[in-house]
């Protein structure tokens, strides 16, 4: 990467831009986001390790289109074994389909209807599909009615060795949005709509050596850290995130060891850190991979309350810099709120982009759906320093040390993310960062991951600057 006007102070994502250069590349989908880092994703998107945003159904959807999520630390090991288990045994292209019988209640499915952005669910007799329920068949209904009451009956179905083309064809040509998958038995095996199929030729799954989703894990660096490493490892996670606010310290440092002592093969992502000295240090106690960023992410607070952190851009661009002499990588953790910053992120150096907020207000987010006084859906977020994480994180602990540590946060405990009613589902926001960052490698003239950070430009801007590459949603005047 190279700069066209030499900055002399750290900068933040908005302070910078690209600088189209020469290309040959005829198209964006000539660009390959595979990943560079040993993790196994075909594009650079990591879900954050938080509570609210990084559940089974978003790790499933994310690792269909090639990138990958992290379950939370604080979440217990049965349940996240239970997750990693559920997620590797979900269908390649298929979508998992909310089901009901059919005489559970309109009530049920209001309840279960908007865990997928497409608004539908099916009614199962018998392991058979027998119906579909749509949020418009439930309008005006009395909650208690059964669902064999309203459930559309007019059932076209897919054979499960149908490719992405045959889908969308099948579907276009008899008018319909979704279908219900089945295998030879006529049993129910997926659900897939016209956009799904489209978007099964347009990304490659994130896939293990035996064909499965990958999903990584977090374990934390206090407590017997090598025994709950080998238990996320046996469960079948992918991939080890050591996490902790503070990466740079001596505890971090001795549960590396320790982690890598075990011998499993698995990548071990640790951090945080902002400097080449801790991106040093984390590498020799045997991380392969290096997480970025202390400030950065919307739900966080350190800064404002400790003046601690680095304007993220400039702590990737040396993280990243120190790592490659060592032979590593960096993910770049928190800041993005546009596509434009992922781009940067990996035009700085990082190998992945971890998200959390920006994912928080999607269906596909564990958090319970809520509407507003105006009746607009959002999901709540909160930061994994905040008191809210912290008292589920200690919930095992007496009550005079959970009122103790209760005193001392860096995070907001609730955030209302809205949901866009135009791009409800993760799998949209994956559609728009995606998109843009394929026109920003052809802009570059760059058809990969390695190839953009060679031949990225990168200029630094005022304010007013980056204002005037807003776009306006209504005249001026």
């Amino acid at each position: 990467m190279n700069f066209i006007n030499t900055p002399t102070f750290d900068l933040t994502y908005e302070d910078v831009f690209l600088v189209p250069s020469a290309s040959d590349i005829a198209s964006r989908m000539d660009v390959d986001l595979s990943a560079i880092d040993g993790t196994g994703t075909t594009i650079p998107l990591v879900v954050a390790n938080m509570t609210a945003i990084s559940g089974r159904r978003m790790a499933e959807t994310i690792a269909r289109r090639g990138g990958i999520a992290v379950i939370p630390q604080d979440i217990p090991f049965e349940i996240v074994s239970s997750v990693i288990s559920w997620v590797k045994s979900r269908h390649t292209v298929f979508d998992t389909p909310v089901t009901l019988s059919p005489t559970e209640t309109v009530s049920d499915a209001l309840d279960l209807i908007n865990k997928r952005s497409h608004g539908a669910l099916i009614v199962v007799e018998n392991k058979k599909p027998v119906g579909i329920i749509t949020e418009a068949d439930c309008e005006r209904v009395d909650r208690f009615t059964q669902l064999h009451v309203i459930m559309s009956r007019d059932l076209l179905t897919l054979s499960e060795d149908v490719t992405p083309r045959e889908a969308f064809d099948f579907l276009n040509t008899h008018r319909r949005r979704l279908a219900p998958v089945v295998n030879a038995s006529g049993e129910l095996v997926g659900i897939i709509t016209k956009t799904g199929a489209l978007r099964a030729t347009l990304y490659t799954p994130a896939l293990d050596a035996n064909g499965k989703l990958r999903i990584a894990a977090a374990v934390g660096i206090n407590g017997d850290v090598a025994a709950k490493a080998k238990a996320l490892i046996d469960a079948g996670a992918d991939l080890l995130v050591v996490d902790t606010a503070h990466g740079h310290q001596v505890k971090m440092i001795e549960a590396l060891k320790a982690i890598k002592a075990l011998t499993s093969g698995v990548p071990i992502v640790a951090g945080n850190v902002v400097t080449a000295a801790g991106v040093r240090d984390l590498v020799t106690a045997g991380a392969d991979i290096i997480k970025v960023g202390v400030g950065p992410g919307a739900m966080c607070t350190t800064r404002m309350q400790t003046g601690v952190g680095r304007p993220q851009f400039s702590a990737v661009l040396e993280c990243a810099a120190e790592a490659r002499k060592l032979g590593k990588s960096v993910w770049a953790d928190g800041g993005v709120r546009h596509p434009r910053d992922v781009a940067l992120a990996l035009a700085a150096g990082a190998s992945q982009v971890m998200i959390g907020s920006w994912f928080a207000g999607t269906l596909e987010s564990p958090s319970d759906l809520n509407r507003d006084s105006n009746g607009r859906l959002y999901k709540e977020s909160f930061g994994m320093a905040s008191a809210r994480a912290v008292a589920a994180r200690t919930a095992s602990e007496g009550a005079f040390d959970r009122a103790r540590k209760a005193l001392f946060e860096e995070g907001i405990s609730s955030s209302r993310m809205y949901i866009d009613p135009a791009k409800p589902g993760v799998e949209d926001l994956i559609d728009e960062i995606i998109a843009g960052v394929r026109s920003s490698f052809t802009y570059a003239g760059a058809n990969s991951i390695p190839d953009f950070f060679e031949k990225a430009t990168v200029g630094v801007q005022s304010s007013s600057g980056y204002a005037e590459g807003r776009p306006l949603h209504q005249s001026w005047k």
